[in-house]
């Protein structure tokens, strides 16, 4: 045989083996998350909170009462005690997602007895239901990142200047929507203004409050609609993060956070098929009394 036939062979015969690789079954792709059916999506409840300590960094700030007192623990006690009963297999926590470690030491310590809980929603409400579930960890899903560019571009004050928008930002600001949410926790018990908080309405109206924050600007420069672009970045790297827990269909993930985020992330998470969306108010009903006396 000729050194050309031999060639021509061997190339022959590497174009069959590649043709057989070719034709063989390739790796599966990973299932695109808009195509996940129901029955393959975990369960995802997202329990909405004003932030119990008083932190004073959102665009509302109601002032909470004490909850460390004993009324009010007894009250979170009771909210724990039903939540358990949904048995959620993961808690997840507005924490930054960067910081799971520090958050892992926390709950570590708290498990054994050598950290005291301080008075807000994650010590509360997540690392006392961790602990009556037996889970190991409590899993930060928070993104709370610099967007990019200068701050001047996401500058809403700034903006209503620009766009001789003050009114608008008067109206936006106006202390009585503290003074109102602040009724509503002092009136209620724990899981009363947790229900209240958590209802498709409320969320909804606290919701459309970003349209009028994203007219803060004018058409050539917006600062407004550019923090609430950032508002809605922040909320899909929370999904995202919910979504990288990896939970199966059969798990059931609870989200405790900010009622702000509640409505975004409710929809987020149903729209995409990310997961089968439950509301919390039927487990909050267990623990809930009737409107109360205010507490002093």
């Amino acid at each position: 045989m000729s050194f050309a036939v031999k060639v021509l062979c061997a190339a022959a015969l590497s174009a069959v083996s590649l043709g057989a690789v070719a034709v063989a079954a390739p790796s599966p792709s990973p299932v695109l998350i808009e195509n996940r059916p129901l029955s393959q999506r975990p369960t995802l409840m997202i329990l909405g909170s004003v932030h119990l300590g008083n932190p004073h960094r959102d665009l509302h700030d109601p002032s909470v009462d004490d909850v460390l007192a004993p009324e009010r623990q007894r009250q979170i006690g009771r909210v724990v005690d039903a939540m358990a009963t949904w048995k959620p297999t993961h808690i997840a926590v507005e924490w930054g997602h960067k910081n799971q470690v520090k958050l892992d030491k926390q709950y570590d310590d708290y498990l054994a007895g050598k950290y005291v809980l301080a008075a807000d929603e994650i010590d509360q409400l997540a690392f006392k239901l961790g602990k009556k579930l037996g889970l190991k960890r409590i899993d930060a899903v928070d993104w709370n990142e610099d967007a990019p560019g200068p701050d001047d571009a996401y500058d809403w004050e700034k903006g209503a200047k620009i766009g001789h928008q003050e009114a608008r930002f008067a109206a936006l600001r106006d202390p009585a929507r503290d003074r109102e949410v602040t009724a509503l926790v002092h009136d209620h018990t724990v899981a009363g203004f947790l229900r209240a908080v958590n209802a498709p309405k409320y969320l909804a109206d606290s919701n459309r409050v970003y349209y009028d924050l994203a007219l803060l600007g004018d058409a050539q420069n917006n600062p407004g609609a550019m923090w609430v672009g950032y508002w809605h970045a922040r909320n899909l790297n929370i999904l995202d993060n919910l979504i990288r827990l990896d939970a199966k269909p059969s798990d059931r993930v609870l989200l405790i956070i900010g009622a702000g985020h509640a409505y975004l992330l409710n929809e987020y998470a149903a729209d995409s098929h990310a997961f089968r969306v439950v509301r919390p108010d039927a487990w909050l009903a267990k623990a809930d009394k009737p409107t109360r006396k205010a507490v002093r």
